[in-house]
């Protein structure tokens, strides 16, 4: 099932798909966090460098949102959001590990804020990221090729 990944350009007709996504992933630990979950707060956050966001997709259906920056010397994992039907199969760690490789092969740096409250941080942990700071909520992370 993972081995068709697909990835496309997130549209504006994607925002209830987008919204929808965001609420069922997002909102039980930013409630855990005390940040807000109004749907202001969500479609702000989804606004927020959307031309980088790409909708992933299986068999030509949405289960998923990739936001990444890739600069000079750093892959920016901004997000990263699977549906809850599709957790637990391995996307998210796939995806990851295609990171990876990427920022190895070229050379550069994984950087991501992932909050205190997610579970997701013990992925990354397992995939080599590492805590180099925190916020009162996050974690910031970074992979890099000496660190594994």
């Amino acid at each position: 099932m993972i081995s068709n990944i697909k990835y496309r350009p997130a549209l504006k007709s994607d925002l209830e798909f987008l919204l929808d996504l965001r609420i069922q992933t997002m909102n039980a630990y930013l409630i855990a966090s005390s940040l807000p979950v109004s749907d202001e707060a969500h479609l702000q956050r989804i606004n927020c460098q959307f031309e980088q966001a790409l909708i992933i997709e299986i068999d030509k259906y949405a289960i998923g949102l990739l936001k990444i920056v890739r600069q000079a010397d750093n892959i920016e994992l901004i997000q990263i959001q699977i549906a809850t039907s599709y957790q637990g199969k391995g996307i998210g760690r796939r995806i990851l590990n295609d990171l990876i490789e990427e920022a190895i092969e070229s050379e550069k740096t994984i950087t991501l804020s992932v909050l205190k409250t997610n579970k997701a941080k013990n992925l990354y942990s397992n995939v080599g990221f590492k805590i180099i700071g925190e916020t009162d909520d996050s974690y910031l992370m970074l992979f890099e090729k000496a660190s594994i």
